[in-house]
C-alpha cells in the first residue's frame, strides 16, 4: 500500500489545512475551501489565512464531516479575484493548460491530487507500440485526464453526466490545441453496459466515481451498490494486453482494499499500485485525498 502525492505541480500548493478548511494556491490565486477531513488545528492563524486568501467558499450545512449535493452558501472574494483563470501542469514532456473557475459547489475544475494519475497515463501510453490506443474516461468531470491521454496520442472517449462539465472539458481541449475527443453525455454505468453489448474494447479505462450522483435522465448512482458491477463490466471492455486501469475514490471511510479486492475478482493483473493520495502541506500536516488503484496489463 502506497501513499502518493502529486509532486510535479508548480501552479498548485496546499499552504495549510485545519478546522475543516484548506488553504490552497492555484496559480497566482489563493482560495479557502471546506475540507471534511481536516479535523486538526490550523498551523497558521485565522488572520494569516484571511490576509492570504483571494476568495473563500462557505458551505452552510450542519454536518461538517460529509458533503451533500444540496449546497447552500457561496463565494466571498476580493476585487482581484477573477471568475475564471488558467493554470499550467508540467511533467517531463507533458505540458497542458487547464481552465479553473469558482463554481457554485465550491469546486474549481481540477482535483490536484490526480496529477499522479496523469503522469501514469502519460507514461503508459508513451511506452506502447499501439498505433492509436483507445482510452475511456468515466465520470470524466472537466477532462484533465482526457486532455493528458489525447496529448499522449490516444483516441479518447470522455463520458460524464454533466453538460456543463463536458462543455468545460471541451474548452480545456481547445486550450491545448487538441481535437477529436469524443464527448458522451450519458450516465457512465449505462454507457459501459452498452459498450459491453456492442463488443467495444479499450486500452485504458479511467474512473473517478462519486459516492452518489444522478445521470442525465435521473439515473441514480450509489458507489457501494454499483461499483462491483461497474468494475465487472469494465473488465469486459478492457483489452487483455497493452492496457491500463485506474480507479480513484473519494468516499470517506472506504479503504483502498475495497477497490483492489473488486478488481482482483474480475481482472488478471500481477503488478498493481494501490493506496491513498494526499496533498503535501507546507506546514507538515498533509491532507488525505481519497484512494487509488491502478495497474497495467
Amino acid at each position: 500500500m502506497k501513499l502518493l502525492h502529486p509532486s510535479s505541480w508548480t501552479d498548485y500548493e496546499l499552504i495549510d489545512a485545519g478546522n475543516f478548511e484548506k488553504l490552497e494556491r492555484f496559480g497566482e490565486y489563493i482560495l479557502i475551501r471546506p475540507e471534511p477531513q481536516a479535523l486538526w488545528k490550523k498551523s497558521l492563524s485565522e488572520q494569516e489565512w484571511k490576509k492570504l486568501a483571494h476568495a473563500k467558499f462557505v458551505r452552510e450545512q450542519k454536518d461538517k464531516f460529509r458533503f451533500t449535493d444540496d449546497v447552500k452558501g457561496g463565494w466571498s472574494k476580493n476585487p482581484a479575484m477573477p471568475e475564471s483563470w488558467n493554470i499550467s501542469y508540467r511533467y517531463n514532456t507533458l505540458k497542458i493548460t487547464l481552465r479553473l473557475a469558482l463554481t457554485g459547489f465550491g469546486h474549481v475544475g481540477i482535483f490536484p491530487e490526480q496529477g499522479s494519475n496523469w503522469n501514469f497515463i502519460f507514461d503508459t501510453i508513451n511506452t506502447w507500440t499501439v498505433k492509436q490506443p483507445k482510452v475511456l474516461n468515466l465520470f470524466a468531470y472537466t477532462g484533465a485526464a482526457s486532455v493528458v491521454a489525447r496529448t499522449a496520442g490516444a483516441e479518447v472517449i470522455h463520458c460524464d453526466a454533466s453538460r456543463p462539465g463536458i462543455n468545460w472539458a471541451a474548452h480545456n481541449m481547445q486550450l491545448n490545441n487538441l481535437k477529436d475527443i469524443r464527448w458522451v453525455y450519458e450516465d457512465a454505468f449505462k454507457f459501459v453496459k452498452r459498450e459491453v453489448k456492442r463488443g467495444n474494447k479499450y486500452h485504458g479505462i479511467i474512473m473517478d466515481p462519486p459516492p452518489y450522483g444522478r445521470g442525465p435522465e435521473g439515473e441514480k448512482w450509489t458507489l457501494q451498490e454499483q461499483l462491483d458491477e461497474l468494475i465487472y463490466m469494465s473488465s469486459q471492455v478492457l483489452e487483455k494486453q497493452k492496457s491500463f486501469f485506474i480507479l480513484s475514490m473519494y468516499a470517506i471511510g472506504l479503504s483502498p482494499l475495497v477497490g483492489l479486492n473488486i478488481a482482483k475478482t474480475y481482472f488478471d493483473f500481477k503488478e498493481e499500485e494501490y493506496g491513498e493520495f494526499y496533498l503535501k502541506s507546507k506546514h507538515e500536516k498533509d491532507l488525505p485525498m481519497g484512494t487509488f488503484l491502478r495497474f497495467r496489463v
